[in-house]
């Protein structure tokens, strides 16, 4: 009697034929020099340099539209304002509160005290 063959989805052992792996061909060399790319991405990545005349944000005014959803919008400064706001005729009266607010907000008063000094 003679034992059946194996599956053709089993492997074989086999002990004879075994060789260590061979290093993979080198790859053609076409374009650009390898890595020329990611030095491009490093340098897009970073953040933008700050304004050497000391200025930064305090406040942001943020507007969101989807197509064909109810718009939003959001005005938050740096002094603790947070006021939001859903609907066309809502965010035109944030706008007009958002711009009212730069006169009243005590870190850009204080700025502008600073700047004119």
């Amino acid at each position: 009697m003679s034992t059946p063959p194996p599956p053709p989805w089993k492997a074989t052992p086999t002990t004879t034929g075994l060789r260590a792996a061979e290093p993979a061909p080198p790859a053609p060399v076409v374009g650009e020099p390898k890595g020329v790319a990611r030095k491009g991405v490093h340098t897009a990545l970073r953040p933008a340099p700050q304004q050497a005349d000391g200025r930064y944000p305090i406040a942001w005014l943020h507007i969101r539209a989807p197509r064909g959803a109810v718009p939003t919008a959001t005005s938050r400064c740096l002094c603790g304002w947070d006021r939001s706001a859903a609907g066309r005729d809502q965010i035109l009266a944030l706008i007009e509160a958002h711009a009212a607010h730069r006169d009243l907000c005590p870190l850009r008063s204080s700025q502008e005290e600073r700047a004119a000094a």
